[in-house]
């Protein structure tokens, strides 16, 4: 295989020889008919692709590219891994890498893209420049599929259709099987998604024995419903969040039941609320509860082992590399009756009848990057790409959508500070990130002119809308040698909790961890690039490409309020007020870890999805999770920990016992 530079190629083949004028297929010049445009042979090169490096190979005759192959097998399954054939062929259709990208899969094509780019330029020794793609696209949502009856070629019947094994795909699918119903689930994926595992919920059993010891832990739930409103700014249906608060608790009370019952688990409450002696400006609030292992756990068993073994000891059954392609609507009553989906192995398709019904846990839409230009272009400017976080598309939207369902009128979605970029970097969906979990704690942050600007403590999206306002939507974290006590005197709760909360219970990741995978090893973010270390502050500021003079006067300015207590420009409270006065000096830049969206059709109070015509039930049609509405808009509140899970998770429980027997 040649890897023929365009320098050698410009000495040797294109000697004095004049260009000729750009070829509008392939972006190259066009050479005298006897030489060819190309030097024959294979070439290849590669680009970042959204989780590895995405590699093209390319084989040239004089005249035209005669092969493609393209590796994108360490993209994420189900999207960027199965792009490969479709951009392969576009290349060649097109005799150029100017092609389009494929719906859903921006960052990867846009590898290819550029890797195929390069091979054309080692080809012809000429630079290749690819046209900037329009981003926004206004039919995001198209027409639902015309599938040949002649072309479904197996038929299933069960009485309760699950489709999406995640989250809330487990809790419904085991509440159904539980409940005596006959279950199939469908999941597009080779195995089952994993369910997350901080389950918000009020007054369980473990909430309830705690109030004695820790009163702080009780919960008033109309404060508790009025707070989620304001969060939404009122774009919520309260009856929906009123479901969760009270039935919540049973739901995890039901799954710590169930996975105690296998000795492989226990559940614990994340018991903390902040210091109530220097209360925060936003209330914290103690609702999540995690599963952890015990040691008789074997090494081969996880969470979906287990609960696969529930649901399947009851009659359930889960087929996976099943796509969903579309609902099945009765046309003369427009009830659901099931679906139409796709065997992902040989690619035919399926009628799947659901007698009672249908519920939906497809999650959102957080990988669809059409739908997430047009719905939420802020997002995509905040956030950077990690290999870690929802896979979701948004076909299980769109499929409710053509069904005839509404959808919600404000759109949110899950992020997190927890993702770095490179002091030479800024936030965009075309950034390639590292993630930073130590990202949340409420360090000082600047922004790229060297200038604090908000209060750095509390609900993480706050503190990224904030950055949303500054230059390049991205700002730097800054901490000193002492930053280990200070993460400690932060007293914070949630996932971001770096060490035991008050009542004992451990906490998602410890700071000896943390600090570890920041500092130590070759993908260290300190060894990468990411984390600066300096002696100096205007050591620091220089390596973090930020202005010297504007940050040095801002750390000052910070340090005399830290020693005053009292934080007089933004409000912080004064046990989070930790001053940056001990070498060495620690800088990072920061941005938004975008995990999911959390807007989709509206259900009402039975889990229902509703019509947008008429606001009623289409009838056999169910939903949960991040596929719904209704219950979130504009910000995640995760002050109320492990909330989106938590109601999925009732939701999904909820709408399998209305499914089966009429009744929750």
């Amino acid at each position: 295989m040649k890897e023929l530079t365009r320098r050698d190629f410009l000495k040797g083949a294109l000697a004095g020889t004049a260009a000729a004028a750009l070829s509008s297929v392939t972006g190259v010049s066009a050479f005298a008919e006897e030489k060819g445009i190309y030097t024959p042979g294979t070439y290849s090169a590669s680009a970042k692709g959204i989780a590895s490096d995405v590699t093209v190979t390319m084989t040239f005759d004089a005249n035209s590219i005669t092969d493609v192959e393209i590796d994108v097998s360490g993209e994420t399954k189900g999207i960027g891994a199965d792009i490969g054939e479709k951009m392969q062929q576009a290349i060649l259709d097109a005799q150029g890498a100017d092609v389009d990208a494929v719906t859903g899969a921006t960052v990867t094509s846009d590898a290819v893209r550029q890797a195929a780019a390069a091979c054309i330029e080692q080809a012809s020794g000429e630079a290749v420049t690819l046209s900037e793609k329009s981003e926004a696209v206004a039919d995001w949502l198209g027409e639902a599929p015309e599938i040949d009856e002649a072309d479904i070629t197996e038929e299933l019947e069960t009485e309760v259709l699950v489709v999406g094994c995640g989250t809330g795909g487990w809790l419904a699918s085991m509440t159904a099987a539980e409940e005596g119903a006959k279950v199939l689930v469908i999941e597009k994926r080779e195995n089952p998604t994993k369910i997350k595992e901080d389950i918000g919920s009020i007054n369980s059993k473990l909430q309830l024995a705690s109030f004695d010891e820790y009163p702080e832990f009780k919960i008033d739930k109309i404060e508790a419903l009025q707070d989620i409103v304001r969060y939404a700014s009122g774009y919520v249906d309260s009856d929906l969040v009123k479901v969760w608060i009270d039935n919540s608790g049973e739901t995890v009370d039901w799954l710590t039941d169930m996975l105690e019952s296998t000795g492989h688990w226990y559940m614990s409450l994340e018991g903390g609320v902040g210091d109530l002696n220097d209360p925060e400006r936003d209330k914290a609030y103690a609702t999540g509860h995690s599963p952890h292992a015990t040691e008789d756990k074997p090494d081969d068993v996880d969470l979906n082992t287990d609960m696969r073994a529930f649901l399947e000891e009851r009659g359930g059954e889960i087929r996976c590399n099943t796509a969903l392609i579309k609902l099945d609507v009765d046309a003369a009553e427009g009830r659901v009756t099931g679906v139409i989906a796709q065997d992902m192995t040989d690619e035919h398709y399926i009628r799947i009848k659901a007698s009672k019904g249908v519920i939906m846990a497809t999650g959102g839409y957080a990988t669809n990057t059409d739908m997430m230009l047009a719905l939420q272009p802020m997002t995509m400017k905040m956030k950077a790409n990690v290999p870690i976080g929802s896979t979701d598309d948004g076909s299980g939207i769109k499929a409710m959508l053509w069904a005839g369902a509404e959808m919600d009128p404000c759109h949110a979605s899950m992020m997190f500070n927890r993702c770095s970029v490179l002091p030479t970097e800024t936030a965009g969906y075309k950034t390639n990130g590292k993630w930073f979990w130590f990202g949340e704690q409420p360090f000082l942050k600047v922004n790229l002119n060297g200038e604090r600007f908000c209060n750095e403590s509390g609900p993480y999206e706050f503190m990224l809308h904030s950055m949303y306002m500054q230059p390049y939507h991205t700002y730097c974290d800054i901490f000193d040698a002492n930053n280990k006590e200070y993460c400690e005197q932060f007293d914070e709760v949630g996932c971001c909790r770096l060490f035991p909360f008050p009542n004992g219970a451990i906490s998602n990741r410890s700071y000896d961890v943390c600090w570890k995978d920041m500092t130590e090893g070759e993908n260290s973010h300190l060894e990468l690039g990411y984390l600066q270390k300096a002696d100096t502050l205007e050591e620091l500021a220089e390596k973090l490409n930020i202005p010297v003079d504007a940050f040095v006067k801002t750390v000052e300015r910070y340090n005399e309020l830290c020693a005053k207590g009292v934080d007089e420009d933004y409000g912080k409270g004064a046990h989070r007020m930790t001053p940056v006065d001990t070498a060495p000096f620690y800088g990072i830049r920061t941005c938004a870890w975008h995990l999911t969206t959390l807007d989709g059709c509206r259900i009402n109070t039975r889990m229902q999805v509703l019509r947008k015509d008429t606001g009623k039930p289409i009838e056999g049609l169910y939903a949960t999770g991040d596929c719904t509405g209704g219950f979130f808009a504009n910000n995640y509140p995760n002050l109320f920990t492990g909330l989106a899970c938590g109601r999925t998770m009732t939701f999904g429980r909820r709408a399998a016992k209305i499914v089966v027997n009429g009744k929750a």
